[in-house]
Parts: structure tokens; C-alpha cells; sequence
């Protein structure tokens, strides 16, 4: 699915957009809701448009923020940068997240990112989120995450058939299996930020 997206550039920026959409009201409030007061800095893992780092920059004036995303969205993310006038504060890096070491951050993010992987591709991901973290820093996944029980949000079950059917092995998850996985990484501290509608911020603090 993702090299289809990303081998002609209008799709792939037409994607980008609507992924924008769909986010914009879960990033707005993450931006809001999460305490960035101890925090300088932050990289937001699969970027897309830098929507998210522009979100938390317009909201935090003391923070800097880098979009890290695939080399061919970084020109567009750098567009979508400019067109808010956050360019001081907010950066497109190019870069694989499973080749390249992540950006160095006290505050390392992934929207919509986790449940697109099967499980061993998502502790790899969170390895590296570990890896390039100061001790007190946090690692924030943005999803519809599943109630622990499974039965209440089913929207969040309902995301997680959706990404078995359109990638064969990846799925959503609750915030128990995220601290569980988050924990054999070497995080210790864990919390649920309750966003809009169905969807939540799981952070892990290393």
C-alpha cells in the first residue's frame, strides 16, 4: 500500500492531506492537554505534513520541533511549515525510522504510526524511540486505543481489523499492551491522555 502512495507525488500528498484531516482534532488537543513545561524539544516520528509539530510549536512558543518523515514528504512538510510561518521552530528531516537512527529529542512522538506495523516492527520502533530519549524524556503514541477489557471503544477494534485487512499483520492495541512493550524497552512510567472522540496519547516516560 505504501509504495503504491508513495511512487506517484500527488498521490502521495493527497494522502498526506487527508491523513491531516483526520488528525488535526487529536493533535490540536495533545498539543494542549500534554505538559511540554520541562521539554525543549521534539521529534515527531512519521511527520507526514508536520502538522502535529507545528501544532505543539504554535501552542508552546519555548518548543522546537523536527517532523521526521520519509525523504519524499520532507519538501512537502517544509512547505506546510513555511505557509504557517513556524520555520524558526519547526523542521522537516528526511530519513527512514527503521534505517536511521531517530532525530535526538526530549520528546519523541508517533501519530497514527504504531498500528501500522506487526509486533516486532512495533518494539523495534519503540527501541528507537528509547534510544533517542534523555532519561525524564516521554514517548507519545496518538491512536484510537483499545480499552484494556476490549469491549467498549469499538471504533478502536473496529481501526485494528481495518490494518490486518490492509497490511496482512499490523494491528491497533490497548494501553496495557503498550506499557508492556514500552516496559521491556526500559521505560518505567506510564500514562493515558485522553483526546477527542475515541482516540488517546499513551506516553512512556524513560
Amino acid at each position: 500500500m505504501f509504495a503504491k502512495l508513495y511512487e506517484a507525488p500527488e498521490r502521495l500528498e493527497q494522502f498526506l492531506n487527508a491523513m491531516s484531516g483526520i488528525s488535526a482534532g487529536n493533535f490540536k488537543t495533545f498539543s494542549q492537554k500534554f505538559d511540554f513545561a520541562k521539554y525543549k524539544t521534539l521529534c515527531d516520528v512519521g511527520g507526514a505534513t508536520g502538522q502535529l509539530s507545528c501544532m505543539v510549536a504554535a501552542a508552546n512558543p519555548h518548543m522546537s520541533c523536527i517532523s521526521f518523515d520519509l525523504p519524499k514528504v520532507a519538501p512537502i512538510a517544509t512547505r506546510k511549515i513555511e505557509q504557517v510561518g513556524l520555520a524558526d521552530r519547526v523542521a522537516a528531516v528526511g530519513g527512514d525510522f527503521f534505517v536511521d537512527p531517530l532525530p535526538k529529542a526530549d520528546v519523541i512522538t508517533m501519530g497514527m504510526i504504531l498500528h501500522d506495523w506487526n509486533l516486532e516492527k512495533k518494539k523495534t520502533l519503540i527501541r528507537k524511540a528509547y534510544d533517542a530519549l534523555p532519561e525524564g524524556g516521554a514517548f507519545v503514541v496518538i491512536e484510537a486505543l483499545i480499552d484494556d477489557a476490549r469491549r467498549d471503544n469499538a471504533f478502536g477494534l473496529l481501526m485494528s481489523l481495518n490494518m490486518l485487512i490492509e497490511f496482512g499483520d499490523a494491528f491497533d492495541y490497548s494501553g496495557s499492551d503498550f506499557a508492556s512493550w514500552c516496559r521491556e524497552a526500559g521505560f518505567r512510567h506510564f500514562e493515558i491522555i485522553p483526546l477527542t472522540g475515541p482516540s488517546s496519547a499513551a506516553v512512556a516516560y524513560k
